[in-house]
């Protein structure tokens, strides 16, 4: 690499890891680049999941006093996502990198849906007396969707971070906030399985991996500043904005 494209891959391991902790789309600054500057594609989705590991790492400890508040979720997002995420990993190793190309975008822009009518949805389902009390502990549904979520994140994980927002808007009442820690983690958790699993068996770009992790460590602390101040209303039209832009990009 020259000069320039390393300083290139440095700065997107930084905007990557802001947006890890913000609205949840990081793969979709750092993949292209990566396959820009001429990695293979399933080179450059390995070699991005392990650089991008540190900023989910970062995040979460960024959020620490979000995720204290919500303990024993926190536990079920990292046992679900990181067992999750060992089924995405091997699906990437052993399937054509097409596959789910045409199911991806709907996927994504299905999620952004769910994220931006979460709040009028769940307020109509209490008035309806659905939900007597507030949820607080992830049901089996909940639990469920957080493994398929795992699954997608070791795969590809482009958009991981909106549907993991989705799953625990409507499975469980707590701030935005929270959730945006909570699904900061669950990123954490799937990468970090799966970049054991790339570390043993896949071809990684090391080079490539020591610039992304080191702007993505830092990437991710920042935003997880930035997340938690931000307005929940516009933090979450943040999110629903960035997984539009995700969907139409990989569509």
């Amino acid at each position: 690499m020259t000069l320039v494209e390393q300083l290139v891959v440095l700065a997107a391991g930084f905007g990557a890891g802001v947006l890890t902790s913000t609205v949840g789309v990081a793969s979709l600054l750092s993949f292209p680049i990566l396959v820009g500057i001429g990695l293979p594609p399933v080179v450059a989705n390995a070699t991005n999941t392990v650089g991008l590991t540190p900023a989910g790492l970062s995040g979460s400890w960024g959020y620490r006093s979000e995720l204290r508040e919500q303990p024993r979720v926190a536990w079920v997002v990292i046992v679900t996502c990181a067992l999750g995420s060992i089924g995405g990993a091997v699906l990437l190793l052993a399937l054509d990198p097409s596959v789910f190309e045409s199911v991806v975008p709907w996927l994504i822009l299905f999620t952004c849906l769910l994220v931006g009518v979460q709040p009028q949805l769940s307020r109509w389902l209490r008035r309806r007396g659905a939900e007597a009390e507030p949820r607080t502990d992830a049901g089996p549904a909940t639990t469920l969707m957080s493994v398929v979520v795992g699954v997608y994140g070791g795969y590809f994980g482009a958009g991981s971070g909106v549907m993991m927002v989705a799953v625990l808007g409507f499975g469980l009442d707590l701030d935005l906030r929270v959730v945006n820690a909570l699904k900061t983690l669950a990123v954490a958790a799937a990468n970090v399985v799966a970049s054991l699993i790339f570390l043993v068996v896949a071809d990684l770009a090391w080079t490539v991996v020591g610039l992304l992790a080191l702007g993505s460590i830092v990437g991710g602390y920042v935003g997880s500043r930035i997340g938690r101040r931000l307005p929940p209303t516009l933090l979450r039209c943040l999110i629903v904005a960035a997984g539009i832009a995700a969907a139409v990009v990989l569509s």
